[in-house]
């Protein structure tokens, strides 16, 4: 069966905060953290599209002056794409509300994810051996049994302590001295574990979380997670940009041989860090429905609002990596590839942590950056001096992407319109595309 699902209000980081502004179709940053109408609490709290409503995931505000945000927002209401597609191949036109707790998915599963980009034999055969990282900030309690609810629901094999498969430990690698709980972290770590399980079933998961959401203790975790071994690992938050970006690169994202995957964001056209690390793998996001093409599917760039959608952009710090060879920024481009992210169409998960114990459809970056480290996984362990970001750059304008050329999250330039509108090839808001199978992802 296919799917889809809609988003709300812009993420926020612990540095700068994104606004879009509608008036002048472009980003202003405004600093939050001094409790002023720039603060994240003065968002927009619910967006609607296609009468489907969605609210920001709370650590999409940050706890603290100083912390990141995380890219995800969850549905509360409305038809999603999911339930859309399933009521045409099956004839039922009875509505279920995505709210909380729903009692079976609302939004798109494993079959939808691996069949809309080629991954269905990939999935089943590859990935044994494999481990793909979690990074994420404070603890989530629930976090192996959640799992074990969405794997025993969509029929994949138990992913465990005890089998080996499943790992939990801090950004110091205690699998006790575990960091203090959050039920809005908690929200993303269920997203997270699940898109990594539904891409990649046989691939091992390791829950990294940091103490805090500061890039100190996150770029932390990041150290742990490759420390311990991980060859993929996904991150999905971030914050403006700032004039240290290029120390953290050399501190926590320089990792040859490790594909690092990190959301673009989702305050539409602007930049964000650690995506505009030239170390990591930006991933952007689209809007994904069925369609009657021989794919039977289609994507456009998510956009909702002037303040709300996949982040793009050039970086004002990191220096353009040797493999992107676009003009229209001189420094490092925003985005690499992507997946969907667009809440409307959005990905099923269940969480239990703070929130009563049932299913939810989740959208934002935050889903598209775990999908594409699992298309990493399934592709086989990088080259040990290579920078996995580079491997799609070589497929550009072949089968092995899906080319997404309508769609924008924003106003840009005319002589650099690529930035925030989809065209043939390389464009900012979804790189060179999605993933057609894993031919893209093989150095």
């Amino acid at each position: 069966m296919r799917t889809t699902t809609s988003p709300t209000a812009p993420a926020t980081s612990g540095r700068w905060r994104r606004i879009g502004t509608a008036a002048l179709g472009t980003a202003a940053l405004v600093f939050a953290g001094f409790g002023t109408a720039a603060h994240a609490s003065a968002a927009p709290t619910k967006t609607t599209s296609s009468a489907v409503t969605w609210t920001a995931t709370p650590c999409a505000t940050p706890k603290h002056k100083g912390e990141l945000a995380c890219d995800s927002f969850r549905v509360t209401g409305g038809t999603t794409a999911f339930q859309k597609a399933r009521a045409k191949e099956t004839g039922d036109t009875a509505k279920v509300t995505p709210k909380a707790a729903a009692a079976s998915p609302t939004g798109y599963g494993p079959t939808d994810l691996q069949d809309a980009y080629g991954l269905t034999d990939a999935a089943s055969a590859n990935g044994d051996g494999k481990t793909i990282a979690i990074v994420d900030a404070y603890d989530d309690p629930n976090a192996e049994a959640d799992l074990a609810k969405y794997r025993s629901y969509y029929g994949l094999s138990s992913c465990t302590t005890a089998n080996g498969c499943f790992k939990k430990v801090s950004q110091t690698g205690s699998t006790t001295a575990l960091p203090s709980a959050d039920s809005g972290w908690a929200e993303e770590i269920s997203l997270d574990l699940d898109m990594a399980s539904a891409v990649c079933p046989n691939c091992n998961i390791l829950l990294v979380e940091a103490k805090s959401a500061t890039m100190a203790n996150l770029g932390t975790a990041v150290n742990r997670a490759v420390t311990l071994g991980a060859k993929y690992v996904s991150n999905s938050y971030g914050g403006s940009e700032s004039s240290s970006d290029t120390s953290y690169d050399s501190s926590y994202f320089n990792h040859a041989g490790v594909a690092i995957t990190v959301s673009a964001g989702d305050a539409g056209y602007g930049a964000e860090y650690p995506a505009a690390s030239k170390y990591v793998t930006s991933v952007g996001g689209t809007a994904l429905s069925t369609s009657s093409t021989t794919r039977g599917w289609t994507e456009k760039v998510w956009n909702t609002s002037s303040t709300e959608g996949t982040g793009s952009g050039c970086s004002a710090y990191d220096a353009k990596p040797t493999w992107q060879t676009d003009t229209g920024c001189s420094k490092r481009t925003i985005s690499d590839v992507s997946a969907v992210a667009d809440p409307a169409t959005g990905v099923s998960v269940y969480d239990s942590y703070g929130v009563t114990a049932g299913w939810y459809t989740f959208g934002g970056t935050s889903a598209s950056s775990p999908i594409i480290a699992a298309v990493y996984a399934l592709a086989g362990t990088p080259g040990s001096s290579d920078y996995p970001a580079s491997y799609p750059y070589a497929h550009l304008g072949t089968s092995a992407l899906n080319d997404v050329t309508s769609g924008s999250n924003g106003t840009c330039s005319s002589s650099a319109a690529y930035l925030c509108t989809a065209k043939s090839g390389y464009d900012g808001p979804t790189g060179v595309g999605t993933p057609e199978g894993i031919g893209a992802f093989t150095g």
